[in-house]
């Protein structure tokens, strides 16, 4: 199949914007593009940009022959949908694609399904690609692809990476066990001179991206499943991945904060109707949790230790640990309350918090269960691995229908405000191992339906209640996990400075709400004995729009003003631009002899933030930042908050010449708010 967009690339790509225009708002060029493609690929008469073989057979040859229709489309809340058919004039497969268009950005997105409408089993399907489509560069520059690492637990996590595409190139992406960003990004920007197309892959299992470059001026890109074989059986329906595309000109940096605005319009959740607010919470330390085994008496206490301190906090965070489980905390699969150590419930925590103004998370990890617990002893037949433990099934019906009536009780009984759900195991195997040969892909695609409809479930009995997307520290952060949930926990890599000012800098073009924690000291795993002083560095270095706190609260030696100085700092003049445009500042390094930085900005408002990062080598006590994307004729009054003295200085200024920052000591950490005037 071949999809061109070369024929509109001299009129609609041509024109870089200017620095300063506002990345909030599509241009009518944009949004003609759109539209454009997707009535030249996504209309009952023409080859849909989908690909599959059926009975040994390309989809590129037979699907013209097949019969198509179009349902009436549906407009509301910026969207316009509708769904396209095609089907198999032969025998019973239907081929099913949900197309949604935005009214307000220049984006594009396709489901598709395949349903068996016959008596009989079908023929085998195999290879689908939920993406298949050609872009044509003409002779405009060359294929640059910004792609990213996903999260492994380390400093590279959400790493930028950059990949020229030329003639000749094969380059394949896909993650690692099934988890979705384990170790691989499933989001991609493709750009080449004057605009370029953002691409988003909504499958929370084993996906495969693969680009592959003629020796002309033509790329190839098509993604999906990674694994697919299968028959249907009659009256069975699968669906498959969610492909978004998001199509821009001008410069990328400016295309992410389009990107950032469409999430936020339309692929974010809204409890209660709102965007998740910034947040400051805190557990009772992860040394207390493993050497003490945390009960109701010591979560108590450290509630009140923050109050005593006047450290507001949001939430406290409840993590593994409070369920039946052997003195152990992976032994899950027993979801009912250690009574032993809760002998009120979790229900004593929960209102001694509530009644302070404080909200609740509770850790959970549902679909790894472990040998010898509840699940495994009375419903083996539930678990991919049987009574030896492994996966819980959520393409049973029954066993999800268990899952979500069980935690939505727990849910109520204790509580609990907001739902955090882990998964620290690889997938992968355990659903090929179930699968015959020829039904290869169904136990995933199962599980997949299975746990995007749990969390929908849960939030339709819980419209108010925000969902943690775990995984390990951010390894299920794919566009359809990040519809529901937001990830609290991006990476399993915490307190490292330098690995969380990366994780910030790369995970901020594509998701505006992610969270890690701190403790206030540099390279510290906790406090051991309380005799770290705070650091203004590392506590800059962790803060996130979800920033945690680990800190060990029985030790009364720590510099508690200053750490309540710097979280204040947080709220009042960084917190409030996280939901604006992003822009790095500096280029990404993970060395300790550099500077990192980058800027938050608020148009609407006309102010923002700059955090500057000396680290402990760098031989530079100063750096000029070029900002982006303020008015240039206006003044803006700029206030470092470690300096006694506000300046003022105009967007021009601050554009051009640039803003100097200096850090007399090292590492050390910079935050300049400016507003405009």
């Amino acid at each position: 199949m071949s999809y061109r967009i070369g024929v509109y690339a001299a009129v609609i790509w041509g024109v870089c914007f200017p620095t300063h225009v506002c990345a909030t708002r599509a241009s009518r060029d944009e949004m003609d593009s759109v539209g454009a493609w997707t009535r030249a690929n996504l209309a009952p008469e023409t080859i849909p940009p989908v690909s599959f073989n059926y009975a040994g057979r390309s989809s590129a040859d037979f699907i013209k022959t097949w019969k198509s229709q179009t349902s009436p489309p549906q407009t509301a809340d910026g969207r316009t949908e509708r769904a396209i058919t095609w089907t198999d004039p032969q025998g019973g497969l239907v081929l099913r694609c949900t197309v949604v268009e935005y009214t307000d950005f220049p984006t594009i997105e396709w489901t598709i399904h395949f349903r068996n409408a016959g008596s009989t089993d079908t023929a085998i399907v195999e290879n689908v690609r939920a993406m298949d489509v050609w872009f044509d560069r003409g002779d405009a520059g060359e294929f640059v692809l910004h792609h990213f690492r996903g999260s492994s637990a380390g400093r590279g996590d959400y790493e930028p990476l950059l990949s020229t595409l030329s003639p000749g190139t094969n380059m394949r992406l896909a993650p690692a066990g099934g988890r979705p960003s384990n170790g691989v990004w499933p989001y991609f920007n493709l750009e080449w001179a004057g605009g370029g197309l953002v691409v988003a892959i909504g499958w929370p299992g084993q996906w495969a991206a693969e680009f592959t470059r003629d020796a002309a001026g033509k790329l190839h890109l098509v993604a999906g499943q990674e694994l697919t074989r299968f028959a249907l059986h009659p009256g069975e329906e699968v669906r498959g991945p969610r492909i978004v595309m998001q199509f821009y000109k001008g410069d990328w940096i400016r295309s992410q904060n389009l990107w950032r605005r469409w999430m936020m319009a339309h692929n974010m959740p809204r409890p209660g109707g709102k965007l998740p607010a910034p947040q400051f919470v805190a557990a009772s330390s992860r040394q207390y949790n493993e050497m003490v085994n945390a009960d109701e008496a010591c979560q108590k206490m450290f509630i009140d230790r923050y109050i005593e301190e006047s450290l507001p906090l949001d939430f406290w965070w409840m993590d593994a640990g409070w369920y039946v489980n052997n003195g152990n905390w992976p032994n899950v699969g027993t979801w009912q309350v250690d009574r032993k150590r809760f002998p009120n419930g979790l229900r004593a925590v929960s209102d001694y918090a509530h009644a302070r103004n404080i909200r609740i998370i509770l850790w959970f990890e549902p679909e790894r269960v472990d040998k010898g617990t509840w699940l495994t002893d009375n419903h083996p037949e539930w678990i991919i691995g049987g009574k030896d433990g492994g996966l819980l099934n959520l393409g049973n019906a029954d066993a999800r229908n268990w899952l979500t009536n069980h935690v939505d009780r727990l849910l109520t009984d204790e509580g609990i405000d907001l739902y955090r759900q882990d998964f620290n195991m690889d997938p992968l195997g355990h659903w090929r191992r179930s699968d015959t040969p020829d039904r290869q892909g169904i136990t995933e695609i199962r599980h997949v339906e299975g746990y995007l409809a749990y969390w929908d479930e849960l939030r339709r009995r819980r419209p108010n209640m925000l969902i943690d997307a775990c995984a390990s520290g951010g390894r299920r952060n794919d566009v359809e996990t990040l519809k529901r949930a937001v990830p609290l926990w991006r990476s399993d890599l915490a307190y490292d400075s330098i690995g969380c000012q990366c994780q910030t800098y790369g995970i901020s073009f594509w998701a505006p709400y992610h969270g890690t924690a701190t403790v206030g000291a540099s390279e510290a795993p906790y406090y051991g004995e309380g005799k770290t002083p705070i650091e203004p560095y590392a506590v800059r270095s962790n803060v996130a729009p979800s920033t945690g706190c680990g800190i060990d609260m029985r030790q009364r030696e720590i510099d508690y003003a200053a750490f309540r100085r710097l979280i204040m700092q947080w709220r009042q003049h960084v917190a409030p631009h996280y939901y604006g445009d992003y822009y790095p500042l500096t280029d990404y390094t993970q060395a300790d002899n550099a500077w990192m930085a980058w800027q938050f900005d608020s148009p609407d408002a006309g102010a923002g933030v700059v955090q500057a990062f000396r680290r402990p080598q760098s031989p530079n006590a100063g750096i000029t930042l070029k900002l982006r994307g303020l008015d240039p004729q206006a003044t803006y009054t700029v206030t470092d908050l470690d300096a006694p003295a506000p300046k003022q200085m105009t967007g021009e200024e601050l554009m051009g010449k640039g803003l100097e920052v200096v850090i007399s000591g090292r590492p050390g950490a910079a935050v300049i708010a400016y507003r405009k005037s």
